[in-house]
């Protein structure tokens, strides 16, 4: 990593680059500037034989004269055998966690982080150090009839407060001791008839969710894969979404049927990148650029659909799996455009068959759709 004389000045003129860097300081050995390949930098200190590494604060929010007087403390509790977590607030501890998760980690998991801090965790400018046991179980309570939700939302927010404390910015976890909420599978499926009707509401429904619900239905790919779709993935009858969308981590071509193709048509062309594009450029005065209204848009579409009962936007991916079965398509199809790299495209199948089942997948789209419309 380069060494520089780090100045107010030269901190101004550091540029990113497609990898993280740090830039150490010249005059105080281990502390430095972290640069994101997103711009983002951020004061950092490594110290003592195991290298540990501590976030100080970001650029612009810190002085480098404050956060040169925060490393030299931190160099002196080192020194002396003595720690003091800082006095963070939640709000700036989940900005800094996201952060360097997005240095880690896919994009997909620090979107995941973000909605569900955000979501379940609203502490704001809560010390760290006064959110306590039992205010967290209150909130995980309140997610008792998601099971899988209330498992994920525990695991994050105990991911977050093991990074403060191991930053220093907590004496201790105060989810020491919780059990994490088992995490039951969902089993439901929408009824034939349930599905039809929700399809037809949304074909109906002439914005964003409406779309985004019938190419979910049609497709069954993730509602973040979709909802990421941008218009140079759109290639006539097929999509392909890059491996930095996926779960899987790999890149994915799957046909399309001719609704589908009908109804991308409609779409309004509001953005040159983005088929979904967020409705604010700015939401919390964070930067957005797809949908992201999930709760508030599904509640308006669900209040007009009669007959249908409570389901999640993931059950229309199990149902179409399901309805799959039912119309005699085979499994080794149904798990290609689904792109499970488990089951029948793991281990040996997976490495050594390089077939592509695009007719096969062609055909099973397109016998789904006359389903749907029957």
């Amino acid at each position: 990593m380069p060494t520089v004389q780090l100045t107010d000045i030269s901190i101004r003129h550091l540029k990113p680059s497609e990898a993280q860097v740090t830039y150490y300081d010249a005059s105080l050995h281990g502390f430095g500037v972290r640069v994101s390949p997103g711009g983002t930098m951020t004061y950092t200190l490594v110290y003592g034989a195991n290298r540990k590494r501590v976030t100080l604060g970001r650029v612009g929010i810190l002085t480098l004269a404050e956060a040169r007087k925060e490393a030299k403390r931190v160099l002196a509790e080192h020194t002396l055998g003595k720690t003091r977590p800082k006095n963070m607030s939640f709000e700036t501890a989940q900005e800094m966690f996201l952060e360097e998760s997005e240095a880690r980690n896919k994009k997909r998991t620090t979107d995941d982080y973000k909605r569900f801090l955000t979501s379940y965790f609203k502490y704001g400018r809560t010390p760290l150090i006064e959110i306590t046991k039992e205010d967290i179980k209150k909130r995980l309570a309140k997610l008792k009839d998601r099971p899988c939700e209330q498992h994920h939302a525990f695991v994050i927010l105990r991911r977050l407060l093991r990074w403060a404390v191991n930053n220093q910015y907590l004496p201790h976890n105060p989810m020491d001791g919780l059990k994490a909420p088992p995490q039951n599978q969902r089993k439901h499926v929408l009824a034939p008839q349930e599905l039809k009707t929700a399809l037809r509401t949304a074909l109906e429904y002439k914005c964003t969710f409406g779309y985004i619900f019938v190419l979910l239905t049609l497709t069954g790919q993730r509602r973040t894969e979709i909802a990421s779709l941008q218009w140079d993935w759109i290639h006539g009858d097929t999509i392909t979404l890059p491996s930095e969308v996926t779960k899987n981590g790999l890149e994915h071509t799957f046909p399309i049927c001719g609704l589908a193709q009908k109804v991308i048509a409609e779409i309004p062309r509001t953005h040159e990148q983005y088929v979904f594009p967020a409705g604010k450029s700015h939401r919390r005065g964070k930067p957005t650029t797809i949908f992201n209204s999930w709760s508030k848009s599904k509640a308006l579409f669900d209040a007009k659909l009669e007959k249908v009962g409570p389901y999640t936007l993931h059950d229309l991916r199990r149902t179409l799996s399901t309805n799959f079965a039912e119309l005699g398509i085979p499994i080794a199809v149904t798990e290609k455009l689904l792109n499970h790299v488990s089951g029948t495209h793991g281990g040996v199948q997976g490495t050594y068959n390089r077939y592509t089942y695009m007719k096969e997948m062609r055909e099973a789209v397109e016998k789904y759709e006359a389903f749907l419309l029957s």
